[in-house]
């Protein structure tokens, strides 16, 4: 098989002082040095960075592209305030709008790709109603745009496991055809009424077909903790470890500091990762210090346009802006931490390799007018150029080919 080479030209890296060339062959940067240093093979395409920041590739651990509305007329937002008001009034609203679109999601995904986010977990709502059409067609679209963004779904009871007969032999069902990569769960307690019944149930499946578990959590105080409790209590009992996140997960900064540091302890331990999207007025998961209990954080956009609520654009880096923001992160090595909880962070609870701008990792980049992450997360200019294992597939903030 012929090999594929690139060379990006004078870029700039994250700290570096000096403009440096990347040299990509198969999909890897298989070198980088000093602009004008690097030995290039005849015959090698060069594309121009004319002094940009390369940065790498981000990860969405947390969106819902079955439900977008992108790309479609607006459409006025409807539900009420509570999360049961939410679920209701997505379910009407799928069938008189024709959810999930085909050409929505494969809108969205496109645009995610064009700005520099390059794997994406999307969660598929799976119901008696709809049972697996969504998670079938957000597979066929996925795969589609498989040059361009490689995306894990979600095998999702959005509107609940147990209190939905017939749901649980469906999620069996997109396990056993492999359409999905991952399991979820939701409020075992506030939704379900029954925490150990749902948890034993999901986390039985994931054992028996060897796959991860996503736990929406939007379980607060002192209920949303215990459930946590329970969950790393059966990570450490099934084997888990490293295959388990926890999406939202608010609850940790309702409880006192001692049982939060406690779960804090216990979420490492197990490896279990927490997945925050930071959006309207919920709490802000403390990046920081979950880190530094060595707790995995990814982030994501959660929905994006959709009946749940008007806002998004798919950006990541525009998601990173809101996390640095409400965290009060102001100086450039804090949004620098920002940034890599949306990119390292996610890939890590997805069990994917994070993208990193060094010899050897996987050519997921983009390149950005700014001079630094600081600046790049604060302004969020269009993405001048973005790769996909080596490849070009948007400049400009446009998405070339598989249109």
């Amino acid at each position: 098989m012929k090999s594929h080479t690139l060379l990006v030209s004078q870029v700039r890296v994250p700290d570096g002082l000096v403009e440096m060339d990347l040299l990509i062959r198969d999909g890897r940067i298989a070198d980088l040095g000093p602009a004008g240093t690097l030995a290039v093979p005849a015959g090698t395409a060069v594309e121009d960075g004319a002094g940009a920041l390369a940065l790498p590739g981000m990860v969405d651990a947390h969106c819902h592209v079955d439900k977008t509305l992108w790309g479609s007329s607006w459409v006025p937002h409807s539900a009420g305030p509570a999360l049961a008001d939410r679920i209701a009034n997505g379910e009407r609203g799928r069938t008189e709008l024709g959810l999930p679109s085909r050409e929505g999601v494969h809108a969205l995904l496109r645009q995610m790709a064009a700005t520099g986010t390059t794997l994406a977990r999307t969660h598929t709502d799976v119901d008696p109603e709809i049972g697996l059409r969504g998670v079938e067609l957000v597979a066929s679209v996925a795969e589609e745009l498989g040059d361009m963004i490689d995306v894990e779904q979600v095998a999702f009871p959005q509107g609940g496991l147990l209190t939905r007969p017939g749901t649980a032999e469906l999620l069996e069902s997109a396990l056993q055809r492999g359409l999905v990569g991952c399991l979820g769960g939701i409020d075992p307690a506030a939704l379900e009424r029954d925490s150990a019944r749902h948890l034993d149930l999901i986390f039985g499946l994931a054992a028996t077909y060897g796959t991860k578990l996503d736990i929406h959590l939007h379980e607060r105080g002192s209920l949303g903790a215990h459930t946590m409790e329970l969950i790393i209590e059966r990570v450490l009992r099934h084997g888990l470890e490293g295959k388990v996140a926890i999406s939202h997960g608010v609850a940790i900064v309702e409880v006192d500091r001692a049982q939060s540091e406690q779960i804090s302890r216990g979420l490492a331990q197990a490896g279990v990762s927490l997945l925050t999207a930071t959006v309207y007025n919920t709490p802000v998961l403390p990046v920081s210090e979950l880190r530094g209990h060595g707790v995995n954080v990814g982030a994501g956009n959660d929905g994006v346009r959709d009946l749940w609520g008007p806002y998004g654009s798919g950006d990541m880096l525009d998601r990173t802006f809101h996390l640095a923001y409400r965290s009060g992160f102001r100086t450039d090595e804090q949004i620098a931490d920002a940034f890599d909880v949306a990119v390292s962070g996610g890939a890590i609870a997805l069990g994917r390799e994070p993208a990193r701008i060094e010899a050897g990792a996987p050519a997921d980049l983009f390149l950005i007018d700014a001079a630094s992450i600081g600046e790049a997360v604060a302004a969020r200019p269009p993405r001048r150029l973005v790769l996909k294992r080596g490849k070009v597939i948007a400049r400009h903030g446009n998405p070339v080919g598989a249109s």
